[in-house]
């Protein structure tokens, strides 16, 4: 009876690769956070919105080489498309075309020929929409997500609340985007790049009320309004720095994932995985020797 078979050996060292992979993508930038598709697809039998709606995303990943926030239109009359993108504002150049790049093909594949879309990645979104598609309000909400985790009492609220405050006022100075850390308490806010300082702030502000309301004690979540989308974490351990690879407009440093101990967990799960491995490996290694002396 052996430990491992040479097959099992490597089919289990793949699996531990593969699961390394999992986890280091969870908090990767293109991770899809939400769509939002119109319920009406085009009416296009001359192919003349496919041509348009295809002009326009060549135009923004273009664009994404240059520039975190572009807005065009494309087509002309009743076949006109306005579209948009923007990237984070603390992702490095190469990152935002990158994550820009993914948009076109995840608008397909989640929305099809819709005469509206948005896709939303944790480091940028898209979205179009043709001439005569009903506007919402820039304080519409979009979308929500709140941790599971809920801590009452401890000054919490208070150290949240104080966060929010700085971070109203951040993005105001910051021109429409702003990372700090309160007392273990990360926050992010940015603003459609069309708003202005003022109208940011206003967005800004409703978005920590919503998720003051939506949240409640909840350590962690965010809020995407339409023009606008706030973020917060709290890290009880002091909030991680983050990675180098990207750069920020923000004083502040700002951890590399979406929420609180993610992070951590993931170079657990490295760390596990490689030493497993690395048992394994000595195992058959050891194996391999007795086995050598007992054939003498």
């Amino acid at each position: 009876m052996g430990f491992l078979s040479k097959p099992s050996f490597f089919r289990f060292f793949l699996s531990l690769l593969l699961f390394t992979n999992l986890a280091t993508s969870a908090t990767d930038y293109t991770t899809l956070v939400y769509k939002g598709c119109a319920k009406q697809a085009f009416t296009d039998p001359t192919g003349v919105y496919s041509q348009a709606l295809s002009a326009l995303f060549g135009s923004l990943v273009s664009q994404s080489t240059k520039t975190k926030f572009f807005k065009t239109t494309t087509g002309t009359g009743q076949t006109t498309i306005t579209g948009l993108f923007q990237c984070r504002g603390d992702l490095a150049s190469t990152d935002c075309h990158n994550c820009v790049s993914n948009l076109p093909v995840l608008s397909d594949k989640q929305c099809g020929n819709t005469i509206a879309a948005r896709i939303q990645l944790l480091g940028c979104y898209m979205l179009y929409e043709v001439a005569g598609f009903a506007q919402i309000s820039g304080f519409e909400m979009l979308y929500k997500t709140c941790g599971a985790t809920n801590l009452a009492g401890s000054g919490f609220e208070e150290r949240r609340d104080i966060a929010f405050s700085v971070m109203e006022n951040g993005v105001v100075s910051g021109h429409g985007f702003f990372t700090s850390n309160y007392q273990s308490m990360y926050v992010l806010a940015q603003c459609e790049g069309s708003l202005g300082d003022s109208d940011c702030g206003a967005c800004v502000k409703s978005a920590a009320q919503r998720a003051q309301v939506e949240c409640g004690n909840s350590v962690s979540g965010q809020i995407y309004l339409h023009k606008c989308f706030v973020s917060y974490s709290y890290y009880p351990n002091g909030v991680p720095r983050r990675s180098s690879s990207s750069s920020s407009s923000s004083s502040s440093s700002s951890p590399s994932g979406p929420g609180p101990n993610t992070g951590k967990t993931v170079a657990i799960i490295l760390g596990g995985a490689a030493g497993v491995g690395f048992l394994v490996i000595c195992l058959m290694f050891a194996r391999n020797l007795v086995k050598k002396h007992d054939d003498y």
